[in-house]
């Protein structure tokens, strides 16, 4: 059996940060991948956004670690040649019914640390973007989008010239919880067994499976797990807008928008389409990413609020995400959850539950505050 000080599960975009902050800070850590590659769930079907971190509430994690990540990951682009673009991003009312909304979005992320934001009168907005239809428009320069595959290469580069390990193709099978760490076993083309003393679940999707697996870890504090499945729908031809467009926050998600990559191709999305859900006799099992043509219809009306003139036919599937939260249909935004010593009582483990948006923005954040639960304790 060997030993290492850390082991990170799941090598997503926060994983890999995770175990980057580890290897840094002089710690022996391997990461431990189910898939055959690096970033192929979550991480890599995302919006490629770097949000400012408006939407959250005060004092949650998601408005502290997005705020502080953002500017982090923007330096840490700059300096790694990670492909990226601060092209900002205008969050459009629609109807004056809208525009007080806009507004306490506004001062929320006032709160949050966001001091760059600002309204926009319809015209104002229109000399920005003259294809865009709105009765006023909220500002977010320091909105952005970034390369996510160029950026979990970098990660992953300084974590491994730090020290740092991955292992691909191996899923955790099982652990327990020893007096003096951890015993876990990986699966795969070749079975592990690993004694570590640092732990850290990483796993995304499969975070509440993980937990789980681990004998001596109380089920009462694993959460209820919950999915909804974002498409996403290329636009055909040139996009008129230089800068992202959103509409107003919806529930389970921030409304079908407009989004950029770094060519200028536009896509709309992500929408909410919630999955069944998991239960111990009924796992999440595989995914399916597959985007039906058919929910394009739906698309047209909520793009032409903001965008009349968009053309017939424009929209083709381009691709899914699937949502890793802690709250259903019915229920209120969940926070993140990092799940530390603290709070279930087992020292040098660390639980990332419910890791959605902006968890790509918060990514080193995330490792930053991870890493020191783990030393602190």
């Amino acid at each position: 059996m060997e030993s290492v000080a850390a082991v990170v599960i799941g090598a997503g975009v926060v994983g890999l940060a995770c175990a980057r902050a580890l290897a840094r800070r002089g710690i022996e850590t391997v990461i431990l991948e189910r898939n055959d590659t690096f970033g192929s769930e979550t991480s890599a079907r995302s919006s490629e956004v770097i949000h400012a971190g408006l939407y959250y509430p005060s004092g949650s994690l998601k408005a502290a670690l997005c705020v502080a990540g953002r500017r982090q990951l923007y330096d840490f682009c700059s300096t790694h040649g990670v492909s990226h673009r601060r092209c900002g991003k205008l969050i459009v009312a629609t109807s004056a019914a809208q525009e007080g909304k806009q507004l306490a979005l506004q001062q929320q992320g006032q709160l949050n640390g966001v001091d760059d934001l600002r309204l926009l009168s319809a015209a104002e907005a229109r000399a920005l973007e003259p294809e865009l239809a709105c009765t006023a428009a909220l500002l977010s320069p320091s909105t952005g989008i970034i390369d996510s595959h160029g950026l979990m290469l970098a990660l992953l580069g300084d974590a491994e010239r730090d020290g740092a390990s991955l292992a691909l193709r191996c899923p955790l099978q099982r652990g327990s919880i020893e007096p003096a760490g951890f015993i876990l076993e990986s699966g795969g083309g070749e079975s592990l067994r690993f004694r570590t003393a640092m732990l850290i679940n990483a796993a995304g999707l499969w975070a509440p499976e993980v937990a789980a697996s681990l004998a001596g870890f109380p089920a009462g504090r694993i959460p209820a797990a919950h999915h909804a499945k974002g498409n996403y729908y290329a636009l055909a031809g040139r996009s008129p807008f230089s800068r992202l467009v959103y509409p107003l926050p919806e529930t389970g998600g921030l409304g079908v928008h407009l989004t950029l990559d770094l060519g200028g191709q536009a896509r709309f999305g992500p929408d909410v389409e919630w999955l069944p859900e998991p239960t111990p006799g009924r796992p999440l099992g595989r995914l399916d990413y597959h985007v039906d043509p058919a929910r394009a219809r739906a698309f047209y009306a909520e793009i032409r609020r903001y965008w009349p003139g968009l053309p017939d036919a424009a929209l083709a599937p381009a691709y899914a995400g699937i949502r890793p939260k802690l709250c259903g249909r019915s229920d209120p935004p969940a926070d993140f959850l990092i799940q530390g010593p603290a709070q279930h009582g087992i020292a040098g483990l660390v639980n990332l539950f419910g890791i959605e948006s902006p968890g790509l923005t918060a990514s080193l954040a995330i490792a930053d505050y991870v890493a020191a639960e783990l030393q602190a304790n």
